[in-house]
């Protein structure tokens, strides 16, 4: 197997024999290859100088603009490169991987906008932001809430009311990528006049309507992803609503959801590589005079790598094979689906797999090649200090893992409908455990109150938000 290149020399890391390659087909290996070279000649370099100083990684963005990358999976006929979910996994892991972390994941976020519209696309949207792609504009996804944190799909802090028009749209969101700086943001608001929070609405916003306080952003890791906060109020014209009112909850299940974490999970299996490949480096050429041995000569440090490199290349299959997954339910990234058609979000309980064990694997491996490493890898001019901080992110960014193994645990032992994620089902058995420690006259209280509630809850006209009780 050929040696893979960095520039006139061989590449340093792990080799082309421990990547999975007939997962891909030779246009994605041509692509791969591509992005290596970007990387080698200027973006690893520049994600140094966006981890020194949180600039936003721009440079790197237009970069991938100029070679198509920007509309990976948007249709030939609109300018893209025409690419499925395997591509777009391997895009991300690669970016990750060789270049920059920062870059990675504003690129997933910049895709999840894209993936967004393209669900629900109007000539109008394919116009305005998807043919300009290739130009380097950038959009980003804003679907988190201050109130509710990694539970991003209950946008309490938000709403949107009909005028003439269009739409007057309120947003807060803690977390938005590329805050401040991308050309165009996808968000989620309750829809006008909802009568609960599995009622949603997505709109694009431009980025003169969207107000973001940059120079407030510094984090442990990611630095030049600039996750802050972002507010909008204000008019959204009709023409940029994307699919009917009330889709966002399907939105969210169909595009959101999968291509996030097809692309998160890439990221942090990028990072993971990275760190092995940097230890590869050290370890390699690090000799002890003393002994005659390099680093890489000790059992331990072999034990180390092994072992990280099988954990991490079994994240990568699994996050593969649910992207071919993906790729199977919607013909390849061509099956165009209407509201109430679902394909990709049939394999959500999947999805939630791969990030889970990408984000818990990332965290292991880049402490254990800190560990083969010693103190050289705490150094910064190593950049493995970086990977681990950047891999970090993983574990924490929403759905958080705590949230997602949850899910994955109720829905073996429930069954899917006790995920409940507007906190709509009533816990019967709970409310009778409560019930049955209070004394005659606590009951008689409860009672009281509780009829007192229902009587002002008719008078008003409310609407119980109740869809079982088990």
């Amino acid at each position: 197997m050929a040696d893979r290149m960095w520039g006139a020399e061989p590449y340093w890391g792990l080799g082309p024999e421990w990547d999975p390659d007939w997962v891909l087909t030779d246009r994605q290996k041509e692509l791969r290859a591509t992005i290596i070279e970007l990387c080698e000649r200027e973006m690893r370099a520049n994600a140094k100088r966006f981890d020194d100083t949180l600039e936003y990684p721009r440079r790197n963005l237009e970069l991938l603009g100029e070679h198509g990358f920007l509309a990976l999976t948007v249709p030939e006929e609109y300018g893209g490169l025409g690419e499925n979910h395997v591509a777009y996994a391997m895009v991300c892991e690669t970016i990750a991987r060789y270049g920059c972390a920062s870059t990675a994941m504003c690129y997933v976020m910049h895709m999840g906008a894209v993936n967004a519209i393209m669900l629900r696309p109007t000539e109008f949207l394919i116009d305005k932001y998807i043919r300009p792609l290739n130009s380097g504009k950038i959009g980003t996804l804003s679907y988190s809430d201050p109130e509710t944190g990694s539970h991003f799909w209950y946008p309490i802090s938000s709403g949107a009311e009909r005028t003439d028009g269009g739409f007057n749209v309120r947003k807060k969101a803690s977390w938005t990528t590329s805050a401040g700086f991308a050309d165009f943001y996808v968000v989620q608001t309750t829809s006008p006049d909802f009568s609960w929070y599995d009622d949603l609405s997505v709109f694009v916003v431009d980025k003169e309507d969207a107000q973001a306080r940059p120079e407030l952003w510094d984090a442990l890791g990611l630095r030049g992803n600039q996750s802050g906060s972002l507010n909008i109020a204000g008019f959204v014209p009709e023409s940029q609503i994307i699919g009917p009112v009330g889709d966002g909850a399907a939105s969210n299940d169909e595009s959101v959801d999968p291509w996030f974490l097809i692309g998160s999970s890439s990221v942090w299996n990028g990072i993971a590589l990275g760190a092995i490949d940097i230890t590869k480096r050290h370890t390699t050429r690090k000799k002890h005079v003393d002994v005659g041995l390099r680093v890489c000569d000790y059992p331990t440090i072999q034990d180390y790598v092994g072992e990280c490199v099988m954990d991490t290349n079994a994240k990568r299959l699994f996050t593969y094979s649910v992207a071919q997954g993906c790729d199977r339910v919607t013909d390849n990234n061509t099956r165009a689906l209407g509201p109430g058609e679902f394909a990709r979000a049939d394999l959500l309980h999947w999805l939630w797999q791969i990030k889970f064990e990408a984000a818990k694997n990332v965290a292991n491996v880049c402490d254990k090649m800190l560990h083969a490493c010693g103190g050289s890898g705490y150094k910064r001019d190593m950049e493995l200090e970086r990977y681990l901080r950047d891999g970090k992110a993983g574990w924490v960014m929403g759905p958080t893992n705590e949230v997602l193994r949850q899910f994955v645990g109720k829905a073996v032992l429930l069954g899917f409908e006790s995920l409940d994620y507007w906190n709509q089902a009533v816990n019967q058995r709970a409310i009778d455990n409560e019930v049955k420690k209070l004394d005659a006259k606590a009951k008689r209280a409860l009672a009281e109150r509780l009829l007192t509630e229902a009587d002002d809850d008719e008078a008003k006209g409310a609407k119980g938000t109740v869809k079982s009780a088990s």
